[in-house]
């Protein structure tokens, strides 16, 4: 495979331990609790820090919006010596009694076939997409140690930001589904085509059940700090 084309970083500058978020601004933010951070990308707007928590290596990347932008983040950071990578998103919430800045945490992921997935599996099944067990275990464990309000389950992942209108609701819901994001699926299925350890903790920004509007990155600001250090807490623990 050829090496990293978007992110201009070399072997060594990645740490083996690898949080991901689409928004720059929580990127940003959660790299405030990282010892001595460097910056060692920023082409493409990816941007990704490297630096120490509790004295192990991290690093905290951008991975921009969508399947087709976060799988080549993927890729390229697995290229660099990624070995464990967790999803650190929002979602907006699809079961009732969840509010801003609780936590939802994957199970397992459906999507809709075509795309990037048709690309990677080359016909038109749709393969398991899970986190990897040790990681969903470790996160679970961290946020029932935390005390914050979170709920775990399956979620989707869609495409299309502004094409989930009422029906896609309430069918997704009538499916079990917890929340909608738009990442998580092709997050785990590279994690089991390239032997990484994958997962995700989602924090609720909206709702398609209840009136709870949409949080933007400063009103979901104090809700980073507490999420991210499970996140933080989690990803130490875990064996590359």
């Amino acid at each position: 495979m050829i090496g990293p084309i978007h992110i201009k970083a070399k072997k060594g500058d990645v740490a083996e331990r690898v949080i991901i978020a689409g928004d720059p601004a929580r990127v940003e933010q959660l790299t405030k609790f990282l010892e001595n951070p460097r910056l060692v990308n920023t082409n493409r707007g990816f941007i990704i820090y490297t630096g120490g928590y509790k004295g192990v290596p991290v690093s905290i990347a951008v991975h921009g919006v969508g399947h087709p932008s976060s799988m080549l983040v993927v890729e390229e950071l697995v290229m660099l010596g990624a070995k464990v990578i967790i999803r650190f998103g929002t979602c907006g919430a699809m079961v009732k009694g969840l509010r801003i800045g609780d936590i939802v945490i994957p199970t397992g992921v459906a999507y809709y076939p075509g795309g990037a997935f048709y690309q990677y599996l080359r016909e038109p099944v749709c393969t398991a997409t899970a986190p990897h067990f040790e990681v969903l275990k470790t996160l679970v464990e961290e946020v029932q140690k935390s005390g914050v309000n979170y709920v775990i389950g399956p979620i989707v992942s869609s495409d299309a930001f502004y094409a989930e209108d009422p029906e896609f609701t309430k069918k997704w819901i009538s499916r079990g589904i917890t929340a909608v994001e738009m990442e998580c699926a092709g997050l785990f299925m590279l994690g089991a085509m390239r032997g990484v350890k994958t997962g995700a903790l989602l924090m609720v920004s909206d709702s398609l059940v209840e009136e709870l509007g949409f949080a933007s990155a400063e009103e979901l600001k104090e809700y980073v700090e507490r999420a991210g250090r499970i996140v933080l807490e989690s990803i130490i623990r875990i064996t590359p």
